[in-house]
């Protein structure tokens, strides 16, 4: 399959930027962020004193013993039954503040979460045409599961994780500093060591987190394209070139994923080997103190247990900065969907009272800035007339619909409805004004019923019922499993091509639009079908303003108006008979469909 959309950075382009973007995303939750921390700095201060508080109930041990070895005394369990019912309130409380801070920042992040999701959903209705003409799906549907999916996760865990970090090295130096000042320092000075090979690390690794979400969102698209080209895959027996192209962005994703988490995973490891270093200096330090009785031996273990969760909160901190900057590439990637241009709706005016009358005004139109396709198009529809617009594949008749249905900006000229520019009606009005029917079918995953209703969301059953009947499709709805309620799958592969064709066109019905809008309606059906959608259709017509595209020239000969178009331009016009009298290029297309 063709590989589509735009190839992504490997690094973020404001990485302060997408920071300050997050957080005014988050700023609206900060008192319970705020109320998070203080409850994360509570429970980091309260296992920060535990050790030393354990050490008291060891040297109490250890004093009762050598006490009780000499004779003047023994173990005071009293002492020691009060120090550890202390600790026990304080693992109790520590645990508690801890579940309640978790609980607060998963709240916060599902929010941030939920309301990313629900503005890129909005946004999606809010891009024009256009970028959906140049983005990729599978990218898309990327940003709306990973990347929102990679921010929740690094919210929930890194923010408070950062602050519980911070807060623990310096607590733990403090209560160092209780214990023994010299020690503090000789364990101090592991920090610039270990942050050396942090920051080595993170510098090595961060490509690799970037080029992670990258692959993430190629692999995605493959996958995407790979199910809904399956059709077009078997038919040109292309599963091996799919197969290729899947396996070069998978391993891509495997080589990145795996150098991402080889780096990150040497955190601990080198701080284990740094710490233990360090816990070996510690511990032939403190015996030396300790048989000059410069320390209490429950002071030693105190310090051997601060010395050795010294160096995990510098772990921690260099496998945040790695989600930090996973999350910043998948920030950046949701943000830059975010700030895309929306089509502009500065319309004022409402559509109750059109009634369907149309001119083109020297339109001119391209899909790409460089490229005309539409040049100078003129034409004038009075309100119930039939318009038929025919030409060879690539004219611009399609292009022209689009184009008053406002999917597309103009280029030059202008577009009236009832004598006023389209651009002056709201968009959401402009649209009840329309209906159409296109070639390529527009059904959705649920019921018949639900698809027809899909027209006008308040019609009634019976009313979605006599829809199906005007366009013949009553007839095959009740042979089928369920009636108006046969779930259509999410392929709408359980039913024919001409059968969606005739849903697509009772839901035009239902809408009981001003304007319709046929495109190669009746291409997929079969000849006895396209009689009866025909005589539907001329019922549903009758005062309606309707343009009809058709290849079939057989089907538009009572349309009271055909504009014969070519490369753009409007090279005819007139009625069927009057346009076979001018022998020109409308006669030329129609004979030809005879022609052996």
């Amino acid at each position: 399959m063709p590989r589509r959309g735009p190839r992504m950075r490997d690094k973020p382009k404001d990485f302060k930027g997408n920071i300050k973007k997050l957080f005014k995303r988050i700023s609206e939750y900060k008192i319970l962020i705020i109320l998070s921390f203080a409850f994360a700095i509570g429970s980091t201060i309260f296992a920060i004193v535990s050790p030393k508080i354990l050490g008291n109930a060891t040297t109490e041990i250890y004093t009762g013993l050598i006490a009780k070895l000499n004779g003047v005394g023994g173990i005071n369990f009293t002492n020691i039954k009060k120090i550890l019912l202390s600790l026990l309130v304080l693992y109790v409380v520590s645990a508690l503040f801890n579940y309640i801070q978790n609980l607060i920042m998963t709240g916060v992040s599902q929010k941030t979460s939920y309301k990313l999701r629900k503005e890129v959903s909005l946004k999606l209705n809010k891009l024009p045409m256009s970028y959906y003409d140049k983005q990729n799906v599978g990218d898309i549907l990327s940003i709306i599961t990973n990347d929102i999916d990679t921010l929740q996760l690094s919210l929930n865990n890194s923010l408070t994780q950062v602050i519980t970090s911070i807060v623990t090295v310096i607590g733990i130096f403090i209560m160092m500093c209780t214990i023994n000042v010299t020690l503090a320092i000789i364990t101090l000075l592991i920090l610039p060591i270990a942050s050396i090979f942090v920051m080595l690390i993170a510098k090595k690794s961060q490509k690799y987190f970037f080029n992670q979400q990258k692959y993430l969102a190629e692999v995605d698209a493959e996958v995407e394209e790979m199910i809904s080209g399956y059709t077009v895959i078997k038919a040109f027996n292309g599963e091996e070139k799919v197969l290729n192209n899947f396996n070069v962005d998978n391993e891509k994703l495997y080589n990145a994923g795996f150098k991402a988490g080889f780096l990150s995973g040497l955190m601990h490891p080198i701080m284990n080997f740094v710490g233990n270093l360090n816990y070996a200096i510690i511990a032939i330090v403190g015996a030396l103190y300790a048989i000059k009785g410069k320390i209490t031996v429950g002071n030693i273990q105190s310090f051997i247990q601060y010395s050795k969760q010294f160096t995990n909160p510098i772990a921690q901190l260099a496998q945040i900065s790695n989600q930090i900057q996973s999350m910043i590439a998948a920030s950046e990637r949701i943000f830059n969907f975010l700030d895309n241009e929306e089509f502009i709706d500065d319309g004022v005016l409402l559509t109750k009272n059109v009634v369907g009358n149309i001119e083109f005004k020297n339109v001119k139109f391209g899909y790409n800035k460089d490229k005309t396709i539409i040049k100078n198009f003129n034409a004038k529809v009075n309100q119930g007339e039939k318009i038929a617009i025919v030409g060879p594949t690539g004219a611009g008749k399609t292009t022209i619909v689009k184009l008053l249905m406002r999917f597309y900006e103009l280029d030059g000229g202008e577009i009236l409805l009832d004598g006023k520019n389209i651009k002056d009606y709201k968009r959401s009005e402009l649209e009840r004004v329309f209906a159409m029917v296109l070639q390529d079918t527009w059904l959705f995953n649920g019921t018949i019923l639900d698809n027809l209703r899909y027209g006008n969301l308040n019609a009634s059953d019976e009313e979605v019922i006599e829809a199906a009947k005007l366009a013949s499709a009553d007839y095959f709805i009740r042979t089928l499993p369920d009636s108006y309620n046969m779930v259509l799958n999410e392929e709408t592969s359980n039913i024919s091509g001409g059968q969606k064709q005739l849903l697509t066109i009772a839901r035009a019905i239902l809408a009981n639009p001003k304007i319709l809008i046929l495109d190669e309606a009746t291409s997929n059906v079969d000849t006895r079908t396209e009689e009866l959608i025909q005589k539907a259709m001329d019922k549903v017509m009758e005062g309606r303003t309707s343009f009809i595209i058709a290849h079939r020239l057989s089907t538009i000969k009572n349309a009271d108006l055909i504009l014969v178009m070519n490369e753009g331009d409007i090279v005819e016009v007139g009625n069927h008979e009057e346009l076979l009298k001018k022998d020109g290029f409308y006669a030329q297309i129609y004979n030809s469909q005879f022609e052996k």
